[in-house]
């Protein structure tokens, strides 16, 4: 079998089985393990698939710019901010991180909702100015145009001087053996910071994050609340 004949059964593997185990592969395509984990690398490296310890998982189409994830399954980003908007209640104060689907959480706030919103995405703080009792505490700090959210040292000092009653997270892979990921470490940084702020953390999970997984890991499925999906909140062990 020719190497990009195997790449492509790897690929074809992928997805249909939502995960590769470099092991397995070496024995039933007959070649050593050092080959199969070559093909991972580069597949990988074209941003094909996500290598994990022992194989690969699908790589999360929510890893894309900012302006490219906004056209990604829009439906289900809407779904999932109805079912968010479950969780909020008159008075709560919300961490809203950055990402396409908070933005629809945003934009979805009933308009006799009084609240505050703390967030470090000067989108959804714009977004909400029109907003008549929505209270709106901005954390500033180096903006990360990639993903259009502030980030580093300056934003997580900041966030260590507010509580909330619940954190909607936003992540680019959620996984049950590899947890919540995302594309950027600072990111996976201040992600768990804001949670750390919150007495519950909920993630916002639309379909193409589930059985996704990114380089970075944000935080384990047992340290968040629930899992908003569009069917509704999940106990994470049930993903």
């Amino acid at each position: 079998m020719l190497v990009a004949e195997r790449r492509d059964l790897l690929l074809s593997r992928l997805r249909t089985d939502g995960k590769l185990v470099a092991r397995d592969l070496a024995l039933e395509f007959g070649v050593s393990e050092d080959s199969i984990r070559r093909d991972l690398r580069d597949l990988a490296a074209a941003g094909l698939c996500q290598r994990v310890y022992g194989g690969a998982v699908p790589v999360s189409p929510a890893l894309a710019d900012y302006a490219t994830r906004a056209d990604v399954e829009p439906e289900s980003k809407l779904r999932v901010a109805a079912r968010a908007l479950e969780l909020i209640r008159p008075g709560h104060r919300v961490i809203l991180d950055g990402g396409t689907t908070t933005l629809a959480v945003a934009r979805a706030l009933p308009s006799n909702l009084r609240a505050t919103v703390i967030t470090h995405s000067p989108t959804i703080a714009a977004a909400l100015v029109p907003h008549p009792s929505v209270e709106i505490l901005l954390l500033g700090g180096r903006v990360y145009k990639h993903s259009a959210v502030a980030c580093g040292a300056a934003t997580v000092e900041a966030a260590a001087a507010v509580t909330a009653d619940l954190f909607l997270l936003g992540v680019t892979g959620v996984h049950r053996d590899h947890g919540l990921t995302t594309g950027d470490p600072e990111e996976a940084a201040m992600k768990r910071a804001l949670s750390a702020r919150a007495a519950e953390t909920f993630v916002l999970a639309s379909v193409e994050k589930l059985g996704a997984v990114s380089a970075y890991r944000v935080l384990e499925l047992a340290d968040v609340a629930g899992v908003i999906t569009e069917s509704g909140l999940l106990d994470p062990a049930q993903i």
